[in-house]
C-alpha cells in the first residue's frame, strides 16, 4: 500500500544509481529500472508499495552500497514507468511476470526480495510462482491481498483513525457510501480530469495520514497521488487478482526459505494479525512486531530493524 511519507531521521545523501533504463514488457508497457550500489553486490530486488506508489531515492538510505547490488523499479503505471497511471493490461500476474523478466535481463541467477506492504505480496507471489530464484525475503507490513484486508482499509480504520475516515468519507456523495470502493474507482477513472485529481487527492492523502503511530494530516497534490489512486482502487475492485487465501494456501513452495518479518504493532494500514498469520504457517520466518511503530518503513524503530536484518545478510 501507499507510503509517500518518504522522509526519515536516519536518511543520509544517497548515491547515484550506476545504471537506470526502461524494460519493455508488452502491450505498451516499459518499466523503468535503476541498478544502485556495487555492481558485484549481494544483489536484492526492492518492491514498493500500492500497487502504485512507484520507489524513491529515499528508499536507497536502507542499503549498503559497499555490499548490496539493489535493484529498484516502478512497477506498471508507476513513477517513471511507461504509461503513467495505466490500469490496463495492469495485474497482479503481469507484475510477477515482469519482475522475472527484469531478473532475466539483468542476468541475475538469484537475489533477496525486500519489500513493504503491497511490495510484501508482491515478493511472496514472486516467491511462490519462482522459489529456485529466491535466497531470501526481508518483509514489512504485510499484506496478503485478501477481501478481509481490502475491507478493513476501507472501514475499519476509522476505528483508530476517526478524523482522517470522516475527512476522507466526506467526500463521498451520502447515496454512494454503501460502497466507497465503487464511488472513487468511478470518480478515479472518469473522463473528468479534476474529478480524477481531487478524487487521486483525498484517497491517498486518507491512506498516508494514518501510515505512522502518530496521526497527521499530509496533502497529497492529485497529480502526485494519481498513479496510487487508480490502480489501488483497480486492483481493489479485482481482490487484487489474486484467489481467496492464495498466498497461505501455496506458503508451502517457499516453507524453508528463510525470511524476516518487521511489523509494527500498531499498524492500522496492514494490521499485525495478518504478519503473524503468515509466520505462524512459514517454518523460515522469523517475525519482529514493533512495539512503537506503525505502517511507514521510515519510522525510526521500524527502519533500524530492517536494516538489521540487511546486516544479517551480509
Amino acid at each position: 500500500m501507499l507510503n509517500l511519507n518518504n522522509k526519515s531521521n536516519f536518511f543520509f545523501d544517497c548515491l547515484p544509481s550506476y545504471d537506470n533504463g526502461h524494460l519493455e514488457v508488452g502491450n505498451g508497457h516499459s518499466i523503468y529500472f535503476e541498478q544502485y550500489g556495487n555492481p558485484t553486490g549481494i544483489p536484492i530486488l526492492f518492491l514498493h508499495g500500492g500497487p502504485g506508489a512507484g520507489f524513491s531515492n529515499s528508499h536507497k538510505s536502507f542499503f549498503d552500497s559497499n555490499i548490496f547490488r539493489v535493484i529498484f523499479f516502478d512497477q506498471r503505471g508507476s513513477g517513471k514507468s511507461i504509461p503513467y497511471a495505466e490500469t490496463n493490461y495492469n495485474n497482479t500476474q503481469l507484475l510477477v511476470a515482469d519482475i522475472e523478466s527484469l531478473r532475466n535481463s539483468l542476468k541475475i541467477d538469484k537475489w533477496y526480495l525486500f519489500g513493504g506492504s503491497w511490495g510484501s505480496t508482491l515478493a511472496l507471489l514472486y516467491g511462490i510462482d519462482y522459489p529456485n530464484r529466491c535466497l531470501g525475503f526481508i518483509l514489512r507490513g504485510i499484506f496478503l491481498g485478501t477481501k478481509i484486508e481490502i475491507d478493513w482499509f476501507l472501514h475499519d480504520i476509522k476505528k483508530f483513525f476517526p478524523e482522517a475516515y470522516n475527512k476522507f468519507i466526506s467526500f463521498v456523495p451520502q447515496n454512494n457510501r454503501n460502497n466507497i470502493l465503487k464511488w472513487f474507482y468511478t470518480a478515479l477513472h472518469s473522463n473528468n480530469r479534476s474529478q480524477n485529481l481531487k478524487a487521486a487527492s483525498v484517497w491517498a492523502e486518507y491512506e498516508n495520514s494514518c501510515s505512522s503511530l502518530n496521526y497527521l494530516s499530509r496533502p497529497i497534490s492529485g497529480e502526485q497521488a494519481l498513479a496510487i489512486s487508480k490502480i489501488e482502487t483497480h486492483y481493489f475492485m479485482n481482490n487484487c487478482f489474486i484467489d481467496e487465501n492464495y498466498i497461505i494456501k501455496n506458503i508451502d513452495k517457499i516453507l524453508d526459505i528463510k525470511s524476516i518479518i518487521v511489523q509494527g504493532r500498531h499498524d492500522v494500514i496492514c494490521p499485525p494479525f495478518t504478519a503473524q498469520k503468515l509466520a505462524d504457517c512459514w517454518d523460515g520466518a522469523k517475525i519482529e512486531i514493533v512495539d512503537d511503530a506503525g505502517h511507514s518503513g521510515f519510522e525510526t524503530n521500524i527502519s533500524k530493524k530492517l536494516i538489521n536484518a540487511l546486516q544479517m545478510i551480509k
